[in-house]
């Protein structure tokens, strides 16, 4: 950590000493009353969204998680956290908040997919620029900022104006997550291969549908569950399901001529029941039914909390077997001309808000977590607890990768860190040892 962030982190330390010897006084005297309230040099509110599949699958506010409780034993700053209800309109919830104008002190949202953009909610100065406190008060965000520029220009505004401590995901082989996935043993049941083309998907969907993969003797696998928001296929007819660049001109893929040939394949894949005729309703319990039910052949997913997750659920079946597949192209040997890879940056990022009474501070509390000390904390929690040292390599225990409760590892992290989302750099070992389940 840097000398400017020690600072205010050395005052807390202080004023805590101040405080457990005014504890002792009173005490001493029976008049100890208030000291609970006293005992924090900060105390903050906090605004953001638990994750479903990780956090809320089994606490109900980050205060739970172990990484806030270690940063209040480090910084002496408490936390309230406050999240909109899980499973209701976020969206609305966010929308009244900012409207209202009673703000808490931080909000973590994904700015991005405000409409403005953060830039609306700065112009009406209901958040802090950040730039003239961040030398300052935030030397190890300043610093990472300054040797990874094209990191600056992500989270910047157009004019320049940094406005939140964003979630950057700090390499390369972090930027891809999320693509089909498919039953293995469904395909080697029939003696298929992993499909690679749009053909070859369409010949191993029609065989889940016809010839009974999950060998109960009844018709009812559902061949494949499409995914709404990005849809695997339609990159292997050269166009993208939103704006994208070509030869320096900007396309928008739904009025492109090949985007027509996707949604005539679509049609046709559903008419002759390859698609789940629900796939509209199919939330994500109901889709979790249909995995674990072992009637679903292949689905659009994450790896970890996809891949990971099923087979933690299902790891009493020895031959239950989901497996990553690449984006199908329509050429064998091809690759597609969009597949899933995020930017460093994707949105997400802990703003503060004009409504708090302790900006400096508050700033120097949140860049914490971008210093060797919180990164180690945010990506693998508490040595000895959630992780070890071996041989240089911070590796999660047991507990992390085989829950003595049954927890999948996506739930078990979540017990102890933020798990791929929150302000703070992604470490590269994370996902190598999520992505081995």
């Amino acid at each position: 950590m840097g000398k400017k962030a020690m600072k205010w982190l050395t005052s807390c330390l202080v004023f805590a000493l101040i405080v457990l010897a005014g504890c002792q006084s009173d005490e001493a005297t029976g008049e100890a009353e208030g000291v609970e309230d006293a005992e924090y040099a900060l105390e903050i509110t906090y605004f953001g969204q638990l994750n479903a599949a990780s956090v809320a699958a089994s606490l109900t506010s980050l205060n739970d998680v172990a990484v806030y409780k270690e940063m209040e034993k480090r910084t002496g700053v408490k936390v309230d956290f406050q999240h909109p209800p899980v499973g209701g309109d976020v969206n609305q919830q966010f929308n009244l908040m900012m409207a209202s104008g009673e703000l808490p002190d931080v909000i973590e949202w994904m700015w991005n997919g405000v409409p403005g953009g953060i830039t609306k909610y700065a112009n009406e100065n209901k958040l802090v620029r950040l730039n003239d406190y961040l030398e300052e008060h935030a030397p190890n965000l300043s610093a990472l900022l300054d040797e990874n520029p094209e990191w600056r220009k992500q989270i910047s505004t157009d004019d320049g104006g940094i406005y939140h401590f964003p979630f950057l995901r700090g390499d390369e082989k972090l930027l891809t997550f999320f693509g089909p996935v498919i039953r293995k043993d469904w395909l080697d049941n029939l003696g298929l291969e992993r499909p690679e083309t749009i053909d070859e998907w369409y010949e191993v969907l029609t065989a889940f549908k016809n010839e009974d993969p999950n060998g109960n003797g009844e018709a009812d696998e559902i061949p494949l569950l499409p995914d709404l928001s990005s849809n695997a296929f339609v990159g292997a007819f050269g166009v993208s399901p939103g704006f994208y660049q070509d030869g320096g001109k900007v396309h928008f893929g739904p009025i492109e001529p090949a985007f027509k040939a996707f949604l005539t394949l679509m049609n046709q894949w559903y008419e002759e029941g390859l698609i789940d005729p629900d796939y509209v309703a199919t939330d994500a319990k109901l889709r979790d039914a249909k995995v674990t039910g072992n009637q679903l052949g292949s689905l659009i997913s994450y790896g970890g909390s996809g891949i990971g997750n099923y087979m933690t659920l299902m790891k009493d079946d020895p031959n239950f077997h989901l497996a990553p597949v690449r984006y199908p192209s329509l050429e064998k040997g091809e690759l597609p001309d969009f597949a899933h890879k995020e930017p460093a940056f994707h949105g997400l990022g802990a703003a503060i808000t004009t409504s708090n009474q302790h900006i400096a501070e508050t700033i120097e509390w949140l860049d914490y977590n971008y210093s060797e000390e919180g990164h180690m904390l945010f990506n693998f929690g508490v040595e000895g607890e959630s992780y070890t040292m071996e041989d240089g390599y911070p590796t999660y225990t047991e507990t992390m990768t085989d829950h003595p409760d049954g927890l999948p590892m996506v739930q078990a992290l979540a017990k102890f860190i933020r798990t791929g989302y929150g302000p703070f750099v992604q470490d590269a070992r994370y996902i190598e040892q999520y992505m081995q389940l």
